[in-house]
């Protein structure tokens, strides 16, 4: 227990439960909305920001978000446009998820200096996680839970039924293009302890653990928020003792519970 003395690993706790929040938050609605690789796309979009921010020489977490949003609405927009301009929506994914990568590869390559450490970006390091993001996953975890408290009916609609959402006079526009703006930023400030290569796990595992148990939509956003928080500590923990990057053991924590909810729902819950 000394290691919980250290400024880094204390900052590192605190922006698990900040993320577990956030991720809880989204993930339900990525799950419940069945665009779980819009999470991925937008995930390996960011790293195009990422690129962009090192050879600019300015913050790549800004750098990520502004591109990070762009990209959501991009495919918002595309995938849901008029009837002649509408194109697939996992074509644009493709697209996005691809440029992204390109992008990133192309600037960081093109940056002056020595190459920036990648892999806290790629697979997270709790080492990298500092003050600055904590303030910001603390800001981006109030707004989104107020949010979602005031409006969670609407954003439960949208996300299970548009088309009814839409006879029933709701903002579903707003509404797909605000949650669009929060899963972009969720992503983008989760990326230094979960990593860019594993971090759309954590906004589906919790969720699908979840909804093994209960089918309401407040109950598996709370359950998705605890577990979230469960494999954060858990995986810091042991990426400290091991000195592996912590986005890996999350993941492994998270499936492992996974893993163990089925067996429980299996042997004990059947019918």
């Amino acid at each position: 227990m000394d290691i919980l003395q250290y400024t880094f690993f204390q900052n590192a706790i605190w922006a698990s439960l900040l993320i577990a929040v956030a991720c809880g938050i989204v993930g339900t609605y990525i799950v419940s909305r069945r665009i779980v690789f819009i999470s991925g796309g937008i995930t390996h979009a960011s790293f195009g920001g990422l690129g962009i921010g090192f050879y600019l020489g300015i913050d790549p977490v800004v750098s990520a978000l502004g591109f990070s949003v762009l990209s959501a609405f991009g495919v918002e927009y595309l995938s849901h446009s008029g009837d002649y301009k509408r194109i697939r929506e996992d074509s644009v994914i493709a697209a996005i998820w691809s440029l992204g990568m390109a992008i990133g590869v192309i600037f960081i390559f093109l940056t002056p200096g020595y190459a920036p450490n990648l892999s806290a970006y790629l697979f997270g390091n709790i080492l990298t996680v500092s003050k600055a993001d904590i303030l910001r996953m603390l800001i981006l975890s109030t707004v989104l839970t107020g949010v979602y408290l005031l409006g969670k009916r609407v954003i439960m609609y949208t996300a299970f039924d548009r088309d009814f959402a839409f006879t029933q006079r709701l903002p579903v526009r707003f509404i797909e293009y605000m949650m669009m703006f929060f899963i972009s930023a969720t992503i983008v400030l989760s990326i230094r302890l979960i990593g860019i290569m594993l971090l759309m796990s954590m906004v589906t595992i919790p969720q699908m653990t979840a909804n093994m148990f209960t089918s309401d939509y407040h109950k598996i956003t709370i359950i998705s928020c605890i577990l979230g928080f469960s494999g954060c500590i858990s995986g810091l923990f042991l990426s400290y003792f091991f000195n592996i990057p912590s986005g890996a053991f999350i993941i492994l924590i998270l499936i492992v519970i996974f893993l163990i909810a089925k067996v429980v729902q299996s042997v004990f819950l059947r019918k």
